[in-house]
């Protein structure tokens, strides 16, 4: 084969995981959301900057308050995962570039002085992270639940501040019954790739 990871790997990975809308009630630990941060924080970004941010929705005040945000289609489901997380941008991140990217610290100025740049930056490597949390998600053997829709507003006011831009809400667990819709059609290779 032409991959390397295992394909078992491949198939929890990418091939059998699905987005899952319903869960069951088995609980998702700190140690599982620990070691799926420490496994994803090494996904490539720009300038190694880390805008991610994740907050962890556990009490059943704080979960009633985000399902106010969701839409209507989204609120069962989020009140009903194990653990739901919300995904931001911080677009302050630049501050910890001196630290983050050692090889060259001006960065932080020379490139993210101005606040519409920071955000652009932001959203796009934080989504990049997004995108490697819901698979590190898949390989602590959990299901995720990415949605987009809520209230960007109400939710950022709510439970984030002005410097952070909320990207998505991630239900996150076992899948529950009936959990996922038949998968949908894929591009095929000639329809996406172009060799110049």
């Amino acid at each position: 084969m032409s991959l390397v990871l295992d394909p078992a790997a491949q198939d929890l990975l990418f091939r059998e995981a699905r987005t899952a809308n319903t869960f069951t009630d088995e609980p998702v630990t700190e140690e599982q959301v620990r070691a799926i941060y420490d496994l994803v924080k090494y996904g490539p970004t720009a300038f190694n900057q880390t805008p991610l941010r994740v907050t962890l929705v556990r009490s059943p005040e704080a979960r009633e308050r985000l399902v106010r945000h969701m839409a209507e289609g989204n609120r069962a489901k989020t009140a009903g995962a194990p653990l739901v997380a919300i995904l931001s941008a911080d677009n302050e991140f630049h501050e910890e570039l001196p630290t983050l990217f050692p090889a060259f610290p001006a960065a932080k100025d020379a490139f993210f002085s101005e606040r519409p740049v920071r955000e652009g930056s932001a959203a796009l490597n934080a989504a990049l992270q997004a995108a490697y949390f819901i698979v590190g998600v898949r390989a602590a053997g959990l299901a995720a639940g990415p949605m987009t829709g809520f209230d960007p507003e109400g939710l950022r006011k709510e439970f984030l501040d002005d410097d952070h831009t909320p990207l998505m809400v991630v239900n996150i667990g076992k899948p529950g019954p009936d959990a996922s819709y038949p998968r949908s059609p894929r591009l095929a290779y000639e329809d996406v790739i172009t060799t110049v």
